[in-house]
């Protein structure tokens, strides 16, 4: 049985709803300011449920979903994958200098 719905779909980080249901990511590490892009939630709504509040998201590129940026120039952490010594990818975290972590804004 179809449940009511009121689907709003969000362009980015300036839509409406875009931030609804995404709590601010706390501070980890050393990084220094909120994120100019996502103001510090790392990810935003693509597409919300206003009835049920189901939606999709995006990471956000800039901060890679820490929702922090590092203002100085000490590197930074950035996701990334590896093949173990055992011989099966697995997720690291990886040091690297700003201006090769990601698109600058």
């Amino acid at each position: 049985m179809p449940h009511a719905s009121d689907i709003v779909y969000c362009d980015g980080p300036d839509s409406p709803h875009a931030f609804d249901i995404i709590p601010l990511q706390q501070r980890n590490g050393m990084l220094d300011a909120h994120c100019p892009i996502c103001h510090g939630y790392g990810q935003w709504n693509t597409e919300i449920d206003l009835v049920s509040f189901r939606c999709k998201r995006a990471i956000c590129d800039h901060c890679h979903g820490a929702g922090w940026v590092e203002t100085g120039n000490d590197p930074i952490e950035v996701p990334d994958i590896v093949l173990a010594p055992e011989g099966y990818p697995k997720w690291i975290m990886r040091l690297v200098p700003r201006e090769e972590a990601g698109p600058q804004r």
